[in-house]
C-alpha cells in the first residue's frame, strides 16, 4: 500500500498483544485477546479503515472504467461514511460488476463484504443477485428527488476475517 515501514512497525507495536473486555449490567467478563480488527475508540481506527477503503476502491479500477453516474461534470462512483459505501451506476448489469471488484479488491487485504448487509436500490424494476449463496436484498425506491440515479448498492458493515 506504499505505507513506509517505520510506520507500519509503529502500528504493528501498538496492536501486538491486545487485550480487552466487556462491561455488561451484571459486571465486566474476563480479558480475552483482540487478533484482528481495529480498536473501538481509538482515535487512529477510522483512518487505518479509510486507508483501507480508499486502497480497495482505487484498485477496483472503478475511475479508468468510467462507471458511476454524472453530477455537475463529475463520474461518481463511490459514496463512504465510516465503513457503509454506496456505489452508484446508471444501468442494470454496472452495479454487480461493481460490487463484484469491490468484493475481490477487499478480499485481498483480508476483508470480507457482509452479504447480509448488503442492499441493492433501484428506480425501476431489477432482477435480484446471488453472491457466495446469499442473496442480495433489493429495494424499490421512489425517484422523487433523485432524477439520474438509476441504480445504487449499499453495503455495511465490511468486516475483517485476516
Amino acid at each position: 500500500m506504499g505505507i513506509p515501514d517505520h510506520l507500519t512497525c509503529l502500528l504493528r507495536n501498538l496492536y501486538a498483544g491486545q487485550e480487552a473486555t466487556v462491561r455488561t449490567g451484571h459486571g465486566t467478563t474476563d480479558w480475552f485477546q483482540i487478533r484482528k480488527g481495529v480498536r473501538q475508540g481509538c482515535i487512529l481506527s477510522p483512518c487505518l479503515f479509510n486507508l483501507y477503503a480508499e486502497y480497495i476502491m482505487r484498485n477496483t479500477g472503478l475511475e479508468e472504467a468510467q462507471a458511476g453516474i454524472k453530477i455537475a461534470g463529475r463520474n461518481i462512483d463511490n459514496l463512504r461514511y465510516a465503513d457503509d459505501t454506496t456505489l452508484m451506476a446508471e444501468s442494470e448489469e454496472e452495479p454487480k460488476s461493481l460490487l463484484m471488484k469491490v468484493k475481490e479488491e477487499s478480499e485481498k487485504v483480508g476483508l470480507k463484504l457482509n452479504i447480509q448487509k448488503t442492499k441493492i436500490m433501484a428506480s425501476g424494476p431489477i432482477t435480484s443477485w446471488e453472491i457466495d449463496g446469499g442473496t442480495v436484498e433489493t429495494c424499490l425506491i421512489i425517484n422523487y428527488h433523485i432524477r439520474k440515479l438509476d441504480h445504487a448498492i449499499i453495503f455495511k458493515g465490511v468486516v475483517s476475517v485476516g
